[in-house]
């Protein structure tokens, strides 16, 4: 959990891994937007793959090629003012983008659910789930324009939770996107009793569930007017917690989805793990995961 004094000015650097790819550019386009919000410094990597990549004149092509793709990439970053580095890398896609955040002290990853495949060069698809898994910073991931409309400027955030650490992890970026942005924040936690195995018939079980899920939701609102967010909107739902998000978004108008990537396992409640995976390959807004610490 953020402190709040810490909420305000947590996007000082992100990075854009491309490919040149169309949902590469989707990407580009949410990560200059935020970058223009935060003043933020841009870095655009571009990786060649080391397990498909010859040696030779092929593997100078390819190179050239992708730096050209960051040039580009900076280039058009640059037209909005924003201060930009570029890098172009030959390694293993994910563990490339890993190590670059941790080395540039990278705060916020941005990229496309899918790039371009083909022996020469790709990027996201397989890769974006890895880094989604292993980041230790938040990564937003957004795909083309073809599968969604662009929701930027954010006014309307869904923060599912479940109580646990993993689950809160993601309530300090989220209320300070929507610091930035004057945006809404929903606070949704679902009770799944169907996979915990109750019976919601039962009186006592079923009134430790909502008090569990009010306390959830209550942390987020409680943090969000700390901060000063224009609008809390809290949701206590029976069902699936990954039918519940996809849902809640659709009929909310959200523009950004805020989650942890692990919840809590247990009897009385979880969220995350795979849920947050589903909601990543099919949400039709962007979404924004957050691992916690460790």
């Amino acid at each position: 959990m953020w402190p709040p004094e810490q909420i305000q000015s947590v996007f000082d650097n992100i990075l854009i891994p491309t490919d040149g790819s169309d949902c590469a550019q989707a990407a580009l386009g949410y990560a200059t937007d935020l970058a223009t919000r935060y003043e933020a410094n841009v870095h655009a990597l571009c990786v060649a793959d080391s397990r498909t990549l010859d040696t030779g004149p092929q593997s100078d092509e390819v190179r050239n090629e992708l730096a050209a793709v960051a040039e580009r990439t900076c280039a058009e970053l640059s037209q909005s003012g924003i201060s930009t580095q570029q890098a172009v890398k030959t390694d293993i896609p994910h563990k490339a983008i890993l190590r670059y955040a941790t080395e540039q002290e990278i705060d916020l990853i941005v990229m496309g659910t899918h790039g371009r495949t083909g022996v020469e060069r790709y990027l996201l698809g397989s890769v974006t789930e890895k880094v989604v898994r292993l980041s230790d910073v938040p990564v937003l991931t957004v795909k083309t324009e073809d599968d969604g409309n662009v929701t930027y400027p954010y006014t309307d955030i869904l923060v599912p939770t479940d109580g646990s650490e993993g689950a809160e992890a993601a309530i300090g970026p989220a209320v300070s996107v929507a610091s930035r942005y004057d945006a809404r924040i929903h606070a949704y936690s679902v009770i799944d009793t169907v996979a915990i195995g109750v019976d919601v018939r039962s009186g006592a079980i079923l009134e430790a569930l909502e008090e569990s899920a009010q306390s959830a939701v209550d942390t987020i609102e409680e943090q969000a007017t700390q901060a000063s967010v224009s609008a809390v909107e809290t949701a206590i739902e029976y069902g699936s917690p990954y039918r519940g998000i996809r849902s809640y978004v659709e009929e909310h108008d959200i523009d950004l989805v805020v989650m942890g990537t692990h919840g809590r396992s247990g009897l009385e409640r979880y969220l995350l793990g795979s849920v947050a995976e589903k909601t990543v390959r099919t949400s039709p807004v962007p979404v924004m995961t957050v691992r916690q610490p460790e």
